[in-house]
């Protein structure tokens, strides 16, 4: 139905939406810093992770929009959807928590199959790899 133009443009777009959650998460905690590592230290994940969470979000949020090492980038961002989801949203008594966790839980579905379909033309790799 759809031709390898619509594909690689669509490619870009989703890139580009899942970016738009990402790189201005990763901003806000470094405005946040201390919140945030008190938040995560009260869910009994240690504070000093945060900077790697922050280098990750930011990091990320760029490697999606530019389409650099996509496989990769989308395999971490997987994986830190569904562990976060498990640490900070599963919480079947709250509604509004559930909600976040299959908001993440479908995020990594999400970032599971751009890992598998790669960054298409319109990114760096593809660059990378023609040049």
């Amino acid at each position: 139905m759809f031709n390898q133009t619509t594909n690689n443009l669509f490619n870009l777009i989703g890139r580009l939406l899942l970016a738009s959650l990402f790189l201005p998460a990763g901003i806000q905690k470094i405005g946040a810093y201390a919140g945030t590592q008190g938040y995560m230290e009260a869910m009994g994940i240690p504070g000093g992770l945060l900077p790697l969470v922050i280098l990750l979000e930011i990091g990320g949020g760029i490697a999606l929009i530019i389409g650099f090492k996509m496989r990769w980038t989308a395999l971490a961002l997987a994986g830190f959807c569904a562990v976060s989801a498990f640490i900070f949203h599963y919480q079947p008594d709250d509604q509004m928590q559930m909600i976040l966790f299959m908001k993440n839980i479908a995020l990594a579905g999400s970032f599971l199959v751009l890992a598998s379909t790669g960054a298409g033309k319109i990114s760096l790799d593809n660059k990378l790899t023609t040049a």
